[in-house]
């Protein structure tokens, strides 16, 4: 099958047959409105979801939660309108409200609600909950930004990806939370599609997910752990997907499972469609996310005084194919196609635009997959991972160059897929060891993908000296605590001990830092 780079636009499925359960939901509301849900009990604690909050502004953020008195069976709520209560106070005990109102939960996005809490002061901690009848739910912490290019002396935030429910247990985010953080950064594999494995410590609660019920549930399954509960319910998200989301290793409107019926595009999209309506549904977006059919808007820019901005970035919407196949492979042809892209052309030109303007001492790049070179050959060398940006020459090729030539403040990729820290420099020419360092690169590790994963790996090890832009390595679980100051970036990489049991523990395992000036990353 030839695969193509297409921008679906909102017109793109009118031909199409997409029997989505949104859809209806959405013409009876529209047609007929719903009638309001007064009733003060439910058949079980509504909110097993916890709460959430995430896309801090300096005067706003958005609170997030779900009624579902029986998460894994759809909600376990009637078809009706709900109305929530929601307060945000100074406090910890909720006595010092300073802002309230009511919020109606609906059946269009499964009971979820999001609240843009506007009039808030700026660099400022929060605590808020959500009411509905006589139950409340947990209470919150949350953390407004500060006013735009206003003077920031530290930033405190953990990056964290790839949350396999059934590999491990999610004990990181027991420490995560407790940890000294103004925000998390998740890029990516929130969710995993796949069905019943009987090799974990933990299973998935279905077979493969395709319908928008089926993406809900799981969903719902992996906001049921506690440990993830209380990281949302400590600090502010900011989220982007990967491709577990929808399904592994997808590549705009094309699946990657040649096994399964939605290697028929219209099939695909319909697919696309309700794995992005359940991701909205359940992640504190704001309202401008909302999807239309297959189409999300998730590339978007966050910043925080005049010391960071974070250009979050999306590499799975907007991508051409993965060339040569999408496993490790040697390079093709189509692997240097200067029309191939990871990131779609609209979006390449708004971070270059954001990157030139910008005004902060570090700009961010939130994005999914490792952009710096991994030639994964010991010796004559020549094989990389086709998934990566490896796979997209020409599009790290003009990054690279924009970042050679342009010169915006300190750029530092924050990455995560690869299931194993990293720490590499970023270069001008991957292919010439002795060419500029542009930037710098840190990648997280999972929280609990691959299972209690390893120190060392000698395949790895094998080919690091033919790499010597990549200055760490390690595989095992766990996250990176990064530390900001005006003159310098600090990356901590804590690592569990296993996460086979809910009984491992977390150290630290190695810390790297750059300077204000100088991409170079040197060892703490």
């Amino acid at each position: 099958m030839k695969r193509r780079n297409l921008i679906i636009g909102a017109g793109a499925l009118s031909g199409l047959a997409i029997a989505n359960q949104f859809s209806s939901q959405r013409a009876m509301s529209a047609d007929k409105p719903l009638r309001v849900y007064a009733r003060s009990r439910f058949s079980n604690y509504p909110f097993t979801l916890g709460v959430a909050s995430g896309e801090p502004y300096p005067s706003s953020v958005v609170l997030w939660t779900r009624l579902a008195p029986e998460p894994l069976n759809g909600g376990g709520m009637p078809l009706v309108n709900v109305p929530i209560r929601w307060e945000v106070a100074t406090d910890p005990d909720m006595r010092r409200i300073v802002s309230r109102g009511t919020v109606l939960a609906t059946p269009e996005l499964a009971h979820s609600v999001r609240v843009v809490v506007e009039g808030l002061q700026s660099d400022t901690w929060y605590w808020y909950r959500f009411l509905v009848g006589q139950d409340a739910s947990p209470i919150g912490r949350t953390r407004t930004a500060p006013l735009e290019n206003s003077y920031l002396s530290k930033f405190n935030f953990a990056l964290v990806s790839c949350q396999n429910y059934q590999q491990g247990f999610y004990t990181a985010y027991k420490y995560l939370a407790q940890d000294d953080l103004d925000l998390v950064v998740h890029v990516g594999d929130y969710i995993y599609e796949g069905g019943i494995s009987n090799n974990g410590p933990r299973q998935h609660n279905s077979s493969e997910i395709f319908t928008l019920e089926d993406y809900r549930n799981r969903h719902a399954l992996y906001k049921t752990d506690t440990n993830l509960q209380a990281a949302h319910a400590a600090f502010p998200w900011i989220v982007t997907w990967d491709d577990h989301e929808v399904e592994n290793n997808y590549a705009n409107d094309i699946s990657e499972i040649d096994t399964e019926p939605d290697q028929n595009r219209a099939i695909f999209l319909q697919r696309r469609a309700v794995a992005y309506q359940a991701y909205y549904e359940h992640m504190p977006l704001r309202p401008f996310s909302r999807p239309f059919g297959p189409d999300m808007q998730l590339f978007r820019r966050l910043s925080f005084g005049n010391l960071a901005t974070f250009h979050v970035l999306d590499t799975r919407q907007y991508r051409t194919d993965q060339p040569c196949g999408d496993g490790t492979k040697e390079r093709c042809p189509e692997n240097l196609d200067p029309n191939a892209t990871i990131t779609g052309k609209v979006q390449e030109n708004w971070l270059y635009d954001g990157l030139n303007n910008s005004q902060s001492k570090w700009n961010i790049l939130a994005q999914q997959v490792p952009i710096a070179q991994r030639d994964m050959t010991p010796g004559a060398g020549g094989t990389y991972s086709m998934d990566k940006w490896d796979g997209y020459v020409a599009s790290r090729d003009r990054l690279m160059a924009f970042l050679g030539q342009r010169r915006p403040s300190n750029p530092v990729s924050l990455a995560g897929d690869v299931h194993s820290h990293w720490a590499m420099n970023l270069k001008a020419n991957f292919d010439k060891p002795e060419s500029a360092t542009v930037g710098s690169e840190f990648v997280c590790s999972s929280i609990t993908s691959g299972g209690d994963g390893a120190d060392t790996n000698p395949t790895v090890e094998a080919y690091l000296p033919d790499n010597p832009h990549i200055k760490f390595f390690n595989g095992q679980r766990g996250y990176v605590r990064c530390a900001l100051t005006p003159t310098t970036w600090k990356s901590d990489y804590l690592v569990m001990s296993n996460v086979t049991t809910p009984f491992g523990t977390i150290s630290k395992r190695a810390s790297f830092v750059v300077e204000d000036g100088r991409p170079e990353i040197q060892q703490a």
